[in-house]
């Protein structure tokens, strides 16, 4: 009898096992999937935003004159911004403009940073 059970229990387990493993096919596509849609720091860049883009005279005197990838003009154009505290204190998205960013910004005295985005692509060529 000893024997008997032994064998019931095996056929148990064994479809436990093969349940535990179709479960764990299931979890490697969707982390698979995932994966793909995910980028973390190895995957390539946008060729377009890695495109090096002629500021205009006006976006020239805040970010330099020399061609620059989209990406770079972005990151100087925030670090001019901190360095002059033009961020509005109350409302950080806000961007306040100074005689310099006026022009960028189409004669605006204020405009938000996804405004400020889409203004400054107008001074690029």
């Amino acid at each position: 009898m000893a024997t008997k059970k032994k064998s019931s229990a095996r056929k148990k387990s064994s479809s436990k096992k093969k349940a535990v493993k179709r479960g764990s096919a299931r979890k490697k596509t969707a982390t698979k999937s995932r994966a793909k849609t995910k980028r973390k720091g190895g995957g390539r860049a946008n060729a377009a935003f890695m495109k090096p883009m002629q500021p205009s005279g006006s976006l020239s005197a805040v970010v330099g004159s020399n061609p620059l990838p989209r990406t770079e003009i972005t990151k100087r154009l925030w670090s001019y911004i901190k360095r002059k505290g033009l961020q509005d204190s109350k409302n950080r998205r806000m961007i306040n403009a100074d005689d310099s960013l006026r022009p960028v910004f189409g004669g605006k005295r204020q405009v938000s940073m996804f405004e400020m985005t889409k203004l400054v692509n107008k001074h690029l060529s």
